[in-house]
């Protein structure tokens, strides 16, 4: 990554946090105790991460479980084909899951994700999501849980990146750059 990117400020850490304690105030009310958070890796890392703790806070207990998918391949752009590349392990049947993600653009990754723990058994399958692009939309499916509504802007930090940059920034931020350069930033393709 050029050392000329900058990155601005869209959403940042103190927001984050007051949001995460919200949304864990919103979801230990809605979910029952025996609470099974899936997390979508690797984007979500960052926000499950932040977001269970504060379930931990409000006294919740969630087991969490990590499952890896791809639509992207080598591309930037969505191949509209899922494919899981690390799955869960533990048994969900008769629970309540929360599949938790970073962003909910396209739909495509989060259905097929809910369909796969429905047709396990879930009881219920809620999903949260920290950013959510509405505009985007190729399947329908709707977040239950949702931190900001997102402008139509190619975002990275707070555990989403572009090309394995930018994961590490405690922000969620836009990429400025040079006019120099091709705008490859400009919007995360569905």
């Amino acid at each position: 990554m050029n050392p000329s990117h900058k990155v601005r400020v869209l959403f940042d850490e103190a927001a984050i946090a007051r949001r995460n304690e919200e949304l864990a105030h919103m979801i230990v009310s809605a979910t029952s105790p025996d609470l099974l958070v899936v997390a979508v890796l690797k984007g979500s890392f960052m926000f499950a991460a932040d977001l269970i703790r504060a379930l931990h806070r409000m006294e919740a207990t969630p087991q969490v479980e990590f499952i890896h998918l791809s639509s992207y391949g080598t591309g930037t752009v969505s191949t509209g084909n899922v494919t899981i590349l690390r799955d869960i392990e533990t048994d969900v049947a008769g629970r309540d899951v929360l599949l938790v993600d970073d962003i909910l653009e396209s739909g495509r990754t989060l259905s097929y994700a809910k369909d796969l723990l429905v047709a396990r058994g879930a009881k219920r399958v809620f999903v949260a999501v920290l950013l959510e692009k509405r505009s985007k939309r190729a399947v329908t499916i709707e977040a239950d849980f949702v931190g900001f509504s997102c402008p139509d802007m190619f975002v990275v930090g707070y555990g989403m990146d572009v090309a394995h940059n930018f994961r590490q920034l405690p922000f969620v931020g836009v990429v400025a750059h040079g006019t120099s350069e091709p705008d490859l930033f400009d919007d995360r393709r569905p």
